[in-house]
């Protein structure tokens, strides 16, 4: 939680308001780099990733303007009308619109065959390199007294042996420019394809390759997006592309996994890239954008996020299919972390701004939002390695894993309630968007109890030989993240 004193955010200017004019067409710079200070990220030798195009549609949404709550002692009140019943009940039947990354779709061209390529269309969909988004201006809110110049640069919070390391490890395997440009082109032929069947349909790629949180190895996560009056049945939307998609000749190894959320995982052909795509699951892409807001708040938050995700899956504690913890639950396990220090290395971005991560806005206009969120600078100045031996005392130590619920949306620890979604549950991580539990995966004692083990064993290795290698094989790592790329 933040300090009583904390002084509020700065706002835009808007003579209507809060709310910005109707967006004109922009090229969303996802690594924020036009921000300045905190917001620009400067690691040696690293390419920018390819600005993504994005065109918001020429009318306004039908979903009015949030309300936005009064202010209290510099502090918002909670919104009591939100509810994630209602979030869930959201129907995609509003009037098509361009979406991330795709041209404006004429009226739909006699058939055709799907194994054409369409190289023209894949290279227009990857903007140019020069193209940046630039922000409206902001006064940026300090939560302390300003942050000298050099810590503007990783290398500032890499003093030590065990921060050094952690650099180290996220400047080999962090997602590069080549990486997501490859998503990128496998995505818009496959949107041009997946068109000649579903011609309203639009293809997002969502998930780590988008939200600045990826590594060279990461898996690309694709949401389709089918809007109309009915809402489709992804099982018979997934088997449908999946006969379709053995006529690819740039797709291989499909796959019809029955989930919750059902998914089609495919590979390209030839190479060791694979992809989950599910059918309207929209709440992927709202977290998409929060989460890439997330990563770049602090210089910090992405090589942090990188490492721990690394440990979890050395230690084998990070796949939910076997019981253990998805990515996302690690992710937001990080962020409540950071959240709630006494001096916090992040705010809670939905809490102090919920016009720009409005639930209910509509998916069109969602990357409108975190553009008015203006640059946060922490007063806490804790090295790398300092926040990683927190995070795992913190885990292993202090959170009450049977009587607290991990809240980002909060920026605290909310109490077990007698709802369905907490009770019997063993860890319980709130979803930001649609409040479930995204940590139900471990369902068995012993796979809670493993996580819990390895929290403790790490946390009293690590805080006496202050190296990272003690519990993460960093050569290793390394190694095979360059031999899958």
């Amino acid at each position: 939680m933040y300090p009583r004193s904390a002084a509020p955010r700065g706002r835009p200017a808007y003579s209507n308001g809060l709310y910005p004019p109707p967006p004109v067409t922009r090229c969303y710079d996802y690594n924020h780099q036009s921000l300045g200070g905190v917001n620009s990220f400067h690691v040696p030798e690293l390419q920018r990733l390819p600005p993504y195009e994005w065109n918001p549609p020429r009318s306004t949404s039908n979903v009015p303007p949030p309300h936005t709550p009064t202010m209290t002692n510099g502090r918002k009140r909670q919104n009591i009308e939100y509810s994630p019943h209602m979030v869930k009940r959201q129907r995609l039947d509003s009037v098509s619109h361009p979406l991330l990354g795709s041209p404006v779709i004429p009226a739909p061209s006699p058939p055709r065959h799907l194994e054409q390529v369409r190289a023209e269309s894949s290279r227009s969909s990857i903007t140019s390199y020069e193209r940046s988004y630039s922000s409206p201006h902001f006064d940026i809110h300090r939560q302390g007294p300003a942050v000298p110049e050099s810590f503007n640069s990783l290398q500032a919070y890499a003093k030590d042996k065990l921060s050094h390391q952690m650099v180290e490890l996220f400047e080999a395997c962090q997602q590069q420019s080549s990486d997501l440009e490859r998503k990128e082109r496998c995505r818009a032929r496959l949107q041009q394809d997946i068109q000649d069947i579903y011609a309203v349909a639009r293809l997002y790629l969502t998930g780590s390759s988008m939200n600045g949180l990826g590594c060279r190895s990461s898996d690309a996560d694709l949401c389709l997006v089918i809007k109309g009056t009915k809402r489709p049945d992804p099982i018979l939307v997934l088997s449908h592309l999946q006969r379709a998609f053995r006529s690819l000749s740039y797709v291989e190894r499909t796959q019809l996994i029955r989930a919750k959320v059902p998914i089609l995982r495919f590979r390209e052909r030839g190479s060791d890239l694979e992809f989950d795509l599910n059918i309207n699951n929209t709440v992927g892409i709202r977290n998409t954008f929060l989460l890439r807001s997330y990563a770049y708040a602090d210089l910090r938050i992405r090589p942090m996020i990188l490492v721990i995700k690394k440990w979890a899956r050395h230690n084998q504690i990070n796949d939910a299919s076997k019981g253990t913890l998805s990515s996302y639950t690690l992710v937001l396990m990080v962020l409540h972390y950071l959240q709630t220090l006494k001096d916090p290395v992040l705010p809670s971005l939905q809490r102090d701004y919920p016009e720009c991560f409005n639930p209910f806005v509509d998916i069109d206009m969602v990357p409108e939002g975190p553009t008015r969120v203006p640059p946060y600078v922490s007063r806490n100045q804790s090295s790398l390695g300092e926040l990683l031996v927190g995070f795992l005392r913190y885990y292993a130590t202090e959170f009450r894993w049977d009587k607290q619920v991990i809240s980002v949306r909060e920026a605290r620890a909310l109490p077990k309630t007698n709802s369905h979604e907490w009770t019997n549950k063993y860890i319980c991580v709130e979803e930001p968007f649609e409040r479930n539990n995204v940590a139900r995966a471990v369902h068995e004692k012993m796979k809670f109890d493993a996580i819990k083990a390895e929290f403790a064993e790490s946390y009293r290795i690590l805080k006496d030989r202050k190296d990272l290698n003690s519990i993460l094989p960093v050569r290793a790592v390394i190694n095979k993240e360059s031999s899958r790329r």
